[in-house]
C-alpha cells in the first residue's frame, strides 16, 4: 500500500464572539480512501473526534465558499488566502474552526502528489479500496459509540 500524507494543524475553536481556544488537529489522507481527508479534533476533555469528507471541498474551500451539507469551508475574507473557515454541523449543533491557509495547502498540495487531483479513479480497484475504507470508517465508529 502507498505512504499517507499526516499533518498536524493548530486551529482556533470558535465557542462564541467572545470565546475562542487553540485546538490540534490531525490531517490525514489516504490513498486507499483517494477522494477524501480525515481531520481528527482534539477538543479538552473529549475524546477526539473525527470527520471525513472530500478532499476537494477542501481544496476548493481555500479559495471561495464551498459546501451546502454538514462540512461547509471558506476563505475567512473573499479574494484572501490568509485563513479558512471550517464549519461542522450535525443537526441544530455546529462547530466552527479557524486555521491559517498556509498549512492546509501544504497538506492538500503533499496529497496531490501522492494522488494528484482528477486521477483518484486510476489506482487499480477502487471499488474494492472504497469497501475497506467504509468497513474502517464502521469500525471506527462502533468502537467510539
Amino acid at each position: 500500500m502507498r505512504e499517507s500524507v499526516q499533518a498536524e494543524v493548530m486551529m482556533s475553536f470558535l465557542v462564541s464572539e467572545e470565546l475562542s481556544f487553540r485546538i490540534p488537529v490531525e490531517l490525514r489522507y489516504e490513498p486507499c480512501d483517494p477522494y477524501a481527508v480525515r481531520l481528527t479534533f482534539h477538543l479538552p476533555g473529549d475524546a477526539p473526534v473525527t470527520w471525513t469528507f472530500g478532499r476537494e471541498l477542501l481544496i476548493d474551500g481555500v479559495g471561495r465558499p464551498c459546501g451546502d451539507g454538514d462540512v461547509r469551508v471558506s476563505p475567512v475574507e473573499a479574494d484572501v488566502l490568509g485563513e479558512v473557515l471550517i464549519r461542522l454541523q450535525v443537526g441544530a449543533d455546529q462547530a466552527l474552526f479557524r486555521s491559517s491557509s498556509a498549512p492546509l495547502v501544504a497538506f492538500l498540495d503533499r496529497t496531490d502528489k501522492l494522488v494528484p487531483l482528477g486521477q483518484e479513479g486510476s489506482l487499480g480497484d477502487f471499488d474494492a479500496h472504497l469497501d475497506e475504507a467504509l468497513d474502517r470508517i464502521l469500525a471506527e465508529e462502533q468502537s467510539a459509540g
